[in-house]
C-alpha cells in the first residue's frame, strides 16, 4: 500500500510503527453548530480509509477529538441564552447522529477536550520546562521562533507564515505565537448574576499553575493523541485548511515536548468541497448542513458522490451531482439484483467458492484491480470504475449465457466486499431526491437479518441461517432462495 503524505509530497509505502497495527487520528468538530457537508466529505473519506485498512488485515484504532470548549462555543452559548456545556453536548449528539446516518461508523473513540484537562496541563508544563513556552498576563504561549521546523508541513518559512496569521496581543513575544492556555479575563462570563457566573466557571474554567483559564485549540489534539497513542503514531488526517496553523502547531507542540520526530508518519488531507467554485464554510455562509442535505438526498448517494472523487481533490457540490451519484448507485444495485436473481440452486453442492487461484478469471481480475486502486492511496474513483466495468461485462455475459454459477457467486461476493470497504450497500434500494421518507426500524432490521443470513450461508452455517429464515417467517417476512 502507498499513501500520499502532505509533509513529504510523495506517495510512501505504508510501514506501520507497530506490526499489524495502525493508530489513526482525525481532527473532530468544534461543537457549536450543526456540521456541514464539507465536514461530511472529510469524515466519509476517512471512514473508508479505516474500513480498507481493516479489510487489509490491520488492527486500526481510529481516534477523533471533540472540541467542546472554545471561544465559538462560549459566544454562541451567550447568544442563545444557554450554558456552554449544554450547547456543546447538544451539537455533539447531533454530530454523532449525522455520522451514523452517513454510515461513518469506524471511529473507535471520541475524546472530549474537557475530559483531558490534566493531560493538557501536563503537556504545557513540559513545554514551559523546556523553554518552548512562556507566560504572560493573558495566557501561556508557544514561542514559534524556538522551533526551527515550524512550517515543514505547509512547506513555508516561519516568516512567510507569520504574514498570513497575525493575532494582535501586546503581551506576546512574537505575533505568530499561539495560545496554549487562555487565562480567564476580568468580566469574562460575568452576567451580574452569581449563579450564572459560577456555572460559567464550572463549565469552561479550570485551575492551572498559571491561574484559572481554559486550553487553546491546538494543545487539546496533541494531549489527546499522546494519551492514547504516545508521542508518535501512524496517520493524522483532516481537511486541507487545517494544515496551517492547526497541524503545524500540533507538530511543534508534540515534537518540542517529547524530543521525538516525527509526530506522525503520514499526513493525509482532504480537498475542499466547493459550491460554485468557492470553498464551503460557515464563515462564508455558503454551507449546507448534513441534516438539511439528508432531507433531500439518500446518505448512500452522498457517500458515492464523495467517493467518485479522490479524497485529496476538490469537488463541487450541486443537486445535479447528487442526482447523478444516485443514478450511478442505482446502476450498481440493479446489477447486484440481476446477479443475485441469476444464481440458481443456492443449497446445492456448489457452495464452496474456492480459493482466489481457482476463481473465475474475469472476476478475479476485477478484484485484483479493485485492490490495486485502493492500495494506491485509496483511489476510490478508480476502484469504483472497476466495479462499473465489472457489472457492465457481467450483464453482457449473463445475456450471452457465458458465465458460470460459480462466477456469479464470486461476482456477488466481490460486490459485497467492495460495499463493505466503501460503506455502500449494493443490495438495497436508495430513494430519489424529493421522495425521501423515513425507513422504519423494522425494515432496517429485516435488511440486516437478510444480510447476516447470507453471510452465514456463505460460511456454510446452514443451521443458523435456516433458523433466521424460520423466525422471520413467523414474523410475516418470507425469505425465498431462488
Amino acid at each position: 500500500m502507498k499513501i500520499y503524505s502532505t509533509i513529504s509530497r510523495e506517495k510512501e509505502r505504508l510501514e506501520t510503527i507497530h506490526s499489524g497495527r495502525i493508530n489513526l487520528f482525525v481532527c473532530g468538530p468544534t461543537v457549536y453548530d450543526d456540521s456541514h457537508i464539507g465536514h461530511a466529505r472529510t469524515y466519509v473519506a476517512f471512514d473508508v480509509v479505516a474500513r480498507y485498512l481493516k479489510y487489509r488485515g490491520y488492527s486500526v484504532f481510529y481516534l477523533q477529538n471533540i472540541t467542546d470548549v472554545d471561544d465559538k462555543i462560549i459566544n454562541r452559548a451567550a447568544e442563545s441564552g444557554v450554558s456552554p456545556r449544554y450547547l456543546a453536548r447538544k451539537f455533539e449528539q447531533r454530530y454523532l447522529e449525522d455520522m451514523q446516518a452517513l454510515g461513518v461508523t469506524n471511529v473507535n473513540y471520541y475524546a472530549r477536550a474537557t475530559e483531558h484537562i490534566p493531560e493538557i496541563i501536563s503537556q504545557i508544563e513540559r513545554l514551559m520546562e523546556k523553554g518552548f513556552a512562556y507566560e504572560t498576563d493573558t495566557g501561556v504561549y508557544f514561542d514559534e521562533s524556538l522551533f526551527p521546523d515550524f512550517g515543514k508541513l505547509s512547506h513555508q518559512s516561519a516568516e512567510k507564515l507569520k504574514k498570513h496569521r497575525i493575532e494582535p496581543d501586546p503581551t506576546k513575544r512574537n505575533s505568530g505565537d499561539f495560545a496554549l492556555w487562555k487565562k480567564r479575563q476580568e468580566g469574562e462570563g460575568s452576567s451580574g448574576h452569581g449563579n450564572q457566573d459560577d456555572q460559567f466557571d464550572e463549565e469552561v474554567v479550570w485551575d492551572s499553575p498559571w491561574g484559572k483559564g481554559r486550553p487553546g485549540w491546538h494543545i487539546e489534539d496533541t494531549a489527546i493523541t499522546e494519551t492514547y497513542f504516545g508521542p508518535q503514531y501512524d496517520i493524522h488526517g483532516g481537511a486541507m485548511d487545517l494544515i496551517f496553523p492547526h497541524h503545524e502547531a500540533e507538530i511543534a507542540q508534540m515534537e518540542a515536548a517529547s524530543g521525538k520526530k516525527p509526530l506522525v508518519k503520514y499526513w493525509m488531507h482532504t480537498g475542499f468541497l466547493n459550491v460554485g467554485g468557492e470553498k464551503m464554510s460557515k464563515s462564508l455562509g455558503n454551507f449546507t448542513t448534513i441534516r438539511d442535505m439528508l432531507k433531500e438526498y439518500d446518505p448512500q448517494a452522498f457517500r458515492l458522490f464523495v467517493l467518485l472523487s479522490h479524497y485529496s481533490s476538490a469537488i463541487d457540490f450541486s443537486p445535479d451531482a447528487l442526482k447523478q451519484a444516485h443514478r450511478s448507485l442505482e446502476r450498481l444495485q440493479k446489477a447486484a439484483r440481476i446477479i443475485t436473481e441469476s444464481i440458481e440452486n443456492e443449497d446445492d453442492e456448489d457452495r464452496d467458492l474456492g480459493t482466489i487461484e481457482d476463481a473465475d478469471p474475469f472476476v478475479a481480475a476485477a478484484r485484483a484491480q479493485f485492490l490495486e486502486h485502493m492500495d494506491n492511496d485509496f483511489n476510490t474513483p478508480y476502484a469504483l470504475r472497476t466495479l462499473f466495468d465489472l457489472i457492465r461485462d457481467i450483464n453482457r455475459r449473463i445475456n450471452d449465457g457465458k458465465i458460470s454459477q460459480k462466477g456469479l457467486k464470486e461476482a456477488r461476493e466481490l460486490l459485497l466486499q467492495a460495499g463493505e470497504v466503501l460503506g455502500l450497500s449494493f443490495f438495497s434500494p436508495v430513494v430519489m431526491a424529493g421522495e425521501k421518507a423515513e425507513v422504519d426500524i423494522a425494515t432496517k432490521l429485516a435488511e440486516t437479518l437478510i444480510w447476516t443470513r447470507q453471510r452465514l450461508r456463505e460460511k456454510k452455517d446452514w443451521q443458523i441461517a435456516d433458523e433466521i429464515r424460520n423466525r422471520m417467517k413467523e414474523l410475516g417476512i418470507a425469505v425465498e432462495d431462488s
